[in-house]
């Protein structure tokens, strides 16, 4: 799967789990270590993922938040989070599909190329879809090709990524796990 496909799977996913959030659980206590945002909600996490859909256009012009941010204290949700994140979502999506972008994404946390910055895109979608899903009883799975696409240019570096606190230790998976479960153990999501 080519790369910047697994980032527009992934983001569709995501996209396709906040658009079933109840609205009335926007203010429900998320996780903490999902957000660095003290007490976050549900709405705080749509806004991360809001404002880090608002930087994909700069990102594949090489632009970096480090040089400036103007949507850290934007409101960009508004009255209808969900509708403004399916807004800001399509204008990421549509400048992912032009095909242009730049060499090297440049992250707060450092420059990568774009093929391993599109995988730590991906990645955070993904899982992020996946763990919302779970948390606020979302019926969700995630698709074959997802799967196959996260196996290929996301597992064989999770080792590495959970050096850096990117994913919790692995889980050995049950004998009869299927494609997702395995997914799910290796990057230590999974829960019986």
């Amino acid at each position: 799967m080519k790369i910047d496909e697994l980032f527009l799977q992934a983001d569709a996913a995501l996209r396709s789990v906040i658009d079933r959030i109840d609205p009335a659980d926007l203010a429900k206590p998320a996780p903490p270590e999902w957000t660095t945002r003290p007490d976050p909600t549900y709405r705080d996490i749509v806004f991360a993922h809001a404002h880090d859909e608002v930087w994909i256009p700069g990102v594949l012009a090489g632009k970096a938040a480090a040089d400036d941010d103007p949507f850290r204290d934007a409101d960009l949700l508004g009255d209808d989070p969900i509708a403004a994140y399916d807004e800001i979502n399509d204008t990421a999506t549509a400048a992912v599909r032009s095909g242009e972008w730049t060499d090297t994404f440049r992250f707060t946390y450092g420059d990568y190329s774009a093929d391993e910055g599109f995988a730590h895109l991906a990645t955070y979608r993904a899982f992020q879809a996946w763990l919302i899903a779970k948390h606020l009883g979302i019926a969700f799975s995630l698709s074959p090709e997802l799967i196959a696409g996260l196996n290929e240019h996301v597992v064989p570096h999770a080792d590495e990524w959970r050096q850096f606190g990117v994913f919790p230790p692995a889980i050995d998976p049950p004998a009869d796990a299927d494609d997702e479960t395995r997914l799910l153990c290796a990057v230590g999501y999974w829960e019986p």
